[in-house]
């Protein structure tokens, strides 16, 4: 029985596994990490870019910034491996950027691989980025063009239209929360459901994906683990205990004479008496 319990546990936890991975698959695409930061000061990102290929390494990464809200202060940070390079736009009016005024921004972030690896096979790589002063509220939409070994090159531009389905490759969201204590004015949003332009390498605000079904997924997933295992174990504890420690004949002490050791002591007063 034992046995058979161990081999229940291990297929729960095969299927566990098997639940728990399948979003992880669906949902490998570009993505900024972590997902939201305080909005109003300065923060530092990383661009996630997996490898979605398996005969082609990712060798390029272009990411564009969104132009609707410009980024006075955007800075990139040494990668073994890796050279990155920045576009500039000159902007229609200048901005502040803690306390000093711009007239000319960041426009897209680029990283080329330098060893001729890049990012290989079943890998993933994290593109560091310090970007301020943010807005306080809202989100900002970025557009990130992979390119693959092969020359191949997949744009991650598309904005769900509905806020609950996610395209086919969505594109990089970072979401804003007001800081503690103050009341923000969100940034204006765009139109749900584009795709955002790569052309003239610009793009604009929109609204972003809801990762929260594979969430609850992954959840759904555990809580069915923990149950099976708990119903199993109660059924184990729930078995009469007389049925485990029942005597077998094997076990009885046999004497000499070939009588059990239960019928000598049952002759024994016979036995005795004069």
């Amino acid at each position: 029985m034992r046995r058979n319990v161990t081999r229940i546990g291990a297929g729960l936890g095969v299927g566990l596994v098997a639940t728990l991975a399948l979003p992880g698959i669906a949902s490998a695409h570009v993505s900024i990490e972590p997902g939201t930061v305080e909005g109003g000061e300065g923060a530092v990102i990383a661009v996630r870019v997996p490898n979605e290929r398996d005969d082609a390494s990712t060798t390029r990464l272009r990411l564009v910034l969104p132009v609707e809200t410009p980024i006075g202060s955007v800075r990139t940070t040494e990668m073994p491996g890796w050279r990155s390079t920045t576009a500039t736009r000159k902007l229609p009016q200048p901005i502040d950027v803690f306390g000093r005024k711009v007239d000319t921004v960041v426009s897209q972030v680029t990283w080329t691989a330098t060893d001729g690896v890049g990012i290989r096979p079943g890998q993933y790589e994290d593109f560091d980025l310090s970007l301020g002063p943010l807005p306080e509220s809202g989100e900002l939409v970025f557009t990130a063009v992979q390119t693959y070994s092969g020359g191949e090159t997949v744009s991650w531009n598309e904005v769900s239209a509905d806020k609950t389905t996610e395209p086919e490759h969505p594109a990089p969201v970072l979401q804003l929360t007001p800081e503690s204590g103050s009341t923000a004015t969100p940034t204006p949003g765009g139109t749900a459901g584009a795709v955002l332009p790569l052309a003239d390498a610009t793009t604009a605000e929109a609204t972003g994906t809801d990762s929260a079904g594979t969430v609850s997924l992954a959840l759904s997933g555990a809580a069915l683990l923990v149950s099976l295992l708990a119903a199993v174990l109660a059924w184990r504890r729930g078995r009469p205990a007389a049925a485990d420690a029942a005597p077998t004949a094997d076990s009885v002490p046999v004497m000499a004479d070939g009588a059990t050791a239960g019928d000598t002591a049952e002759r024994a007063p016979e036995d005795a008496r004069p």
